[in-house]
């Protein structure tokens, strides 16, 4: 007989950067672990510092960190990460995003612009990430960028549940602010069973985030109305929807989005929109300035912990979302 055996049983091992912690320690509370200790700091020049507290060697890893403001400072903080647990010797490093950074940027729309999604999966490639696992990516396609295996989670369920439970399915009406987004207010439509409208809109191609609303397609009059997208950056887009569908005879407007982004002008935005509710999930921590009373947040940590423990014991994650994507 050649060769040594290993009586050694698989192990797991959580981390988490410091971009939105909160998420991480409900994740780990899911799942009965703690999160590894992490020594993390900036030196004065903006560099980052990380070492993990305790051994890594065979054990297979998994490395939290959502793409937040300062989104680059977080983004290159998690790198450094999966390099420190490349060099460590884990078995394993698979790498959980809530929110993907630069999804957006998913091809080219003009003549020499980047495709930045790209460019995240080969930096997270070459660090060393072995598996990812997203949260409503912007775009599907970007599971294809990455040369490995990626786990794409849906806040369809959590979502649909609460909106379910609070609003007479007989009134509802869900919505698709733009062309875009209608393969997935059809799935929205079809589990809650309500019919589907659009806003067709027009963005102006030389200036980010201006957007010109001119037609809702389908009946809103004296429906509850709930807008779906995958998030909300500054919030001009779905606050021009909705006074699209209150101009349009709407009684209310919800609007329910995985991400809320909520940079720049939205606190404002929001606060003065005609929105009754607002619903994101807690895939980014929300801005302090927009702690609004009409903000709900949903938490993710049940999921993203499911599908830890399937990836981690070699069990299918596609299961948990069969008949819900």
């Amino acid at each position: 007989m050649t060769g040594i055996k290993t009586t050694g049983e698989k192990k797991l091992m959580l981390f988490s950067g410091r971009a939105h912690p909160e998420l991480a320690k409900e994740v780990a509370a899911e799942l009965g672990v703690g999160l590894v200790p992490t020594k993390a700091q900036d030196f004065a020049n903006g560099e980052i510092y990380v070492r993990f507290q305790e051994s890594v060697r065979g054990a297979d890893c998994f490395l939290m960190q959502s793409h937040t403001a300062p989104i680059n400072k977080w983004i290159m903080e998690q790198l450094i990460m999966i390099d420190a647990l490349k060099r460590a010797s884990a078995r394993s490093i698979s790498v959980i995003i809530p929110f993907y950074g630069y999804a957006r940027q998913d091809k080219k729309h003009r003549g020499r612009e980047p495709i930045s999604a790209r460019l995240m999966a080969d930096l997270l490639g070459t660090a060393g990430a072995h598996r990812i696992i997203a949260m409503d990516l912007h775009a599907d396609q970007v599971q294809g960028y990455f040369d490995g295996p990626v786990d794409h989670l849906f806040a369809l369920p959590v979502l649909t549940d609460y909106i379910g439970s609070r609003v007479d399915r007989e009134q509802l009406t869900v919505v698709s602010p733009d062309a875009g987004r209608v393969r997935v207010a059809d799935r929205w439509a079809d589990r809650l069973g309500a019919p589907l409208a659009i806003v067709h809109k027009r963005r102006d191609p030389d200036v980010a985030n201006q957007v010109t609303v001119h037609e809702v397609v389908g009946n809103v009059r004296g429906r509850v109305c709930v807008l779906v997208d995958d998030m909300i950056d500054t919030g001009g887009t779905i606050c021009a929807a909705a006074d699209a569908l209150f101009s349009n005879g709407a009684s209310d407007v919800i609007v329910a989005a995985t991400h809320g982004v909520l940079s720049g002008p939205a606190a404002d935005r929001l606060k003065n929109s005609r929105v009754s509710e607002f619903i994101f999930t807690n895939s980014l921590p929300t801005p302090s300035e927009v702690h609004l009373d009409k903000i709900t947040v949903l938490s993710m940590a049940p999921t993203i912990a499911r599908a830890v423990r399937e990836v981690f014991e070699d069990g299918s994650v596609t299961s948990l979302f069969e008949g819900d994507a």
